[in-house]
């Protein structure tokens, strides 16, 4: 009797632990979809670029896109974030779309899970530090490598969608301008999904997208991100600062730009974490904070049209880019019917901009200038200036910078 009762609990405990084996202790997160085009019929396309280290075309594909109201999803490596922030953060401030595409741009089938994870977390604690954004949920694999494993890790890392592509302009071979254009415009169809590059191995695509763009729209499609195509939820991250967006042109302070708004510097440097006041780019996009205090009543400074004048080998593409205002704005304001004829010595009118004639206690830096030479020209010394301009390096002076010379 004793054997029998004994041999009931020992089938018992084996029932039981056969049971829970099968009982899974945590859930699993799904793999990563894998996603080559938009299951759709409608025509939308969805442009999309990837960064890597250089990052030398960025602005030159922004400027194109805001010019034509167009959106578009950039994949992000963590070392290009690191290399080139200021370009990263324009792409995040003109509301353009942000992905993963790995920190350091390895194989991810030649790599462990692990790895791969810390790949992906280093580039979104980097991006989010940089724009404040998510790069959750889509990610693109280096070379388009992937397999089950990788599906598997990229998405229990957060990563819901892996991107590929059905347009592959293959741009970083170094393909002209017409070739760029013709991989896209007599492959599109309704959901694609066009992959390009932002690097200076890919010259031809900022070069095709101006004409890409106008054939895509003249052929009935419509621009969307890659959220938008799959309908994805996006986390949106940190909230950035509430206002609105101004990107600096040639000859722009600080100063002028917050009086332009009717806020303070000291409101324009802390909206969008600016180190030093007297130095930004041109080109570089800035939020404009909502003001605590109206304009000030007083009148602008006078004003006077900035002009220049033509020297061999100028073109109207690289007085523009100087001046960081586009052709059509220079052809329109100089009646130019060639963009591909100019002569040498016209004079040229560079529309939106103006020069300011400098109060008493201001100065603005000149080519040449040095700390040193703007003390001894203003009777000051060079300790004054570098405390009231809270200048951190005397020896590193941007031109065009305001300086208020002190007493």
């Amino acid at each position: 009797m004793k054997n029998r009762v004994f041999k009931l609990f020992i089938a018992s405990v084996l029932l039981f632990a056969a049971m829970f084996s099968f009982m899974p202790t945590t859930a699993e997160a799904a793999s990563s979809k894998f996603i080559v085009k938009g299951n759709t019929s409608s025509k939308v396309v969805a442009l999309t670029f990837d960064d890597g280290a250089d990052g030398t075309n960025i602005n030159k594909i922004l400027n194109t896109l805001s010019n034509h109201n167009v959106k578009a999803t950039f994949f992000l490596t963590g070392k290009g974030v690191e290399h080139h922030p200021q370009s990263i953060k324009n792409i995040a401030a003109q509301g353009h779309e942000i992905g993963n595409h790995s920190y350091s741009h390895p194989d991810f089938t030649t790599i462990s899970a692990s790895k791969i994870k810390t790949e992906l977390e280093k580039t979104e604690a980097i991006v989010k530090r940089v724009t404040g954004k998510t790069t959750k949920p889509i990610f693109r694999a280096p070379y388009g490598a992937t397999n089950s494993a990788v599906l598997k890790a990229v998405g229990e890392a957060g990563y819901t969608h892996t991107l590929h592509w059905d347009i592959d302009t293959i741009d970083w071979r170094g393909l002209s301008k017409t070739q760029v254009l013709n991989k896209v415009v007599n492959n599109v169809q309704p959901g694609s999904i066009v992959l390009m590059h932002t690097g200076a191995g890919a010259p031809g695509t900022p070069a095709a997208l101006p004409d890409m763009i106008k054939q895509l729209k003249a052929k009935g499609y419509k621009f969307v991100t890659i959220s938008e195509m799959l309908n994805l939820k996006k986390d949106p991250g940190t909230a950035p600062v509430s206002g609105t967006k101004y990107t600096v042109k040639s000859g722009d302070t600080l100063y002028s730009i917050a009086k332009r708004h009717g806020v303070t510097v000291s409101q324009m440097v802390s909206a969008n974490k600016l180190s030093n006041a007297n130095l930004i780019r041109v080109g570089q996009v800035l939020t404009i904070p909502k003001g605590t205090s109206s304009p000030p009543a007083s009148s602008p400074p006078s004003s006077s049209k900035v002009t220049y004048k033509v020297k061999a080998g100028d073109t109207l593409y690289s007085i523009a880019r100087k001046y960081g205002v586009t052709v059509n704005q220079m052809k329109a304001a100089n009646n130019i019917t060639n963009v591909h004829t100019l002569q040498i010595g016209k004079v040229l009118t560079v529309p939106n901009q103006t020069t300011q004639k400098e109060s008493a206690t201001t100065y603005k830096v000149k080519a040449g200038d040095t700390l040193y030479s703007i003390a001894n020209r203003h009777g000051s010394s060079v300790k004054k200036i570098q405390d009231k301009n809270n200048i951190s390096d005397p020896r590193f002076l941007q031109i065009g910078a305001v300086l208020t010379i002190p007493a």
